[in-house]
């Protein structure tokens, strides 16, 4: 069952990602990573193998929210950007957050879903001259 959004929450061991649609959110996939190891004294192996269940987890969703500390966020950034970038594609924004539940993360997923769907049927006010092209600027009477 493909659902159409998803957020993820990750820290270094662990990640969620729940996916859900405007009536159901599905319980989160990626729970813990208990295959936390080293390579050559680096947390790199190990992260990458984290990134790529959680890049797995993803698949059927169009839209991602990816929310997480900052520096999780930008190793993740990296990561799919290098080796996942078909999901990199569907990522539409970026959150810093610490520790959240998982129903506050569906409540931020939705209100920023929402929020960018608003925006988007928007017509933008810095074109102003675009939208009305007979305005002209009002002249200032002296005083």
């Amino acid at each position: 069952m493909s659902h159409f959004h998803a957020v993820v929450w990750t820290d270094p061991h662990s990640a969620q990602v729940l996916q859900f649609d405007a009536a159901v959110a599905l319980a989160p996939q990626v729970r813990s990573h208990v295959r936390c190891r080293r390579q050559h004294g680096s947390k790199t192996y190990s992260e990458h193998e984290l990134f790529d269940v959680v890049c797995d987890a993803l698949a059927g969703s169009t839209e991602v929210l990816v929310a997480g500390s900052h520096v999780m966020q930008t190793e993740f950034r990296s990561y799919v950007h290098e080796h996942r970038p078909e999901v990199a594609t569907r990522i539409v924004g970026w959150q810093t957050l610490d520790r959240p539940t998982a129903n506050e993360l569906v409540a931020l997923a939705r209100r920023h879903f929402s929020s960018t769907r608003a925006a988007a049927t928007m017509p933008m006010l810095a074109n102003r001259s675009r939208r009305f092209p007979d305005s002209q600027p009002v002249a200032r009477q002296p005083s």
